[in-house]
């Protein structure tokens, strides 16, 4: 596919090797702005932002992934596939499902289960499930970075689920929670589906903002966009770590 893409307005060395991807497109402006020295509006297609500039000398890209798997299927293929990044780090908001998690815990993807058919493009057969896992390099420099910060994050298994909202209410959830899966949230799947297809590295790292079993464990709207900073710098710190294999 021509560069530039439908969804993408940016040249191919617009991009540095590792891109952050939080769904809000104001999230990706605030970690551009707060974070990255002299960064540089790169994309703005759809208002979907994307900012690339250094932190700790290391090029960065901060760029929006929009809410669910299909958008974050478009934007992480095309960088895969298209503009040669290497790493893929989302960054989050999750809903916690076990009852030991808390309001902004870090939780870091092991491997994304999903009720979406998105894998199934890969034509591995209808009997057969392809399991999304995270990229285990970068895992394990995200849980050093966190630890260097004093955050010993919550690493197993999350849901990335296709719909929000549930006629069920949290009985569609319940059999997720017995089996152990830590949070749920919509996008991890096909980001990791997405990296190994293209033989690159994914990994998403989320923050606790609500509990799906403790409705009044709820973070607002404008806290989600600005305060989720420790997971920001461990994103952030793990793109440094990378660069410097």
């Amino acid at each position: 596919m021509p560069i530039p893409t439908p969804h993408i307005s940016a040249k191919k060395e617009d991009f540095a090797k590792t891109v952050l991807m939080p769904g809000d497109p104001l999230r990706a402006k605030f970690i551009a702005e707060t974070f990255l020295t002299e960064p540089r509006l790169v994309n703005n297609v759809r208002g979907v932002q994307g900012h690339t500039g250094t932190w700790k000398g290391v090029p960065v890209t901060v760029m929006a992934s929009g809410m669910g798997i299909p958008s974050i299927g478009i934007y992480s293929w095309e960088l895969f596939n298209f503009y040669d990044v290497d790493n893929i780090i989302r960054i989050g908001s999750a809903g916690a499902l076990q009852d030991e998690l808390k309001l902004r815990d870090i939780v870091i993807g092991q491997a994304a289960c999903t009720n979406s058919s998105y894998v199934k493009q890969f034509g591995l057969g209808d009997t057969a499930t392809f399991a999304p896992i995270a990229d285990f390099t970068l895992l394990t420099k995200a849980v050093e970075a966190a630890r260097e910060h004093g955050i010993e994050p919550h690493v197993g298994n999350i849901l990335a689920s296709d719909n929000f909202y549930s006629a069920e209410g949290c009985s569609t959830t319940d059999q997720w929670k017995r089996m152990g899966v830590l949070a749920t949230e919509m996008e991890s799947a096909a980001l990791y589906a997405n990296a190994a297809y293209a033989h690159k590295r994914a990994l998403c790292i989320c923050t606790i903002s609500d509990h799906l079993y403790r409705p009044e464990d709820n973070l607002p709207a404008e806290e989600r966009q600005t305060s989720f900073t420790q997971m920001m710098e461990i994103a952030l710190d793990t793109a440094v770590k990378m660069a410097q294999l």
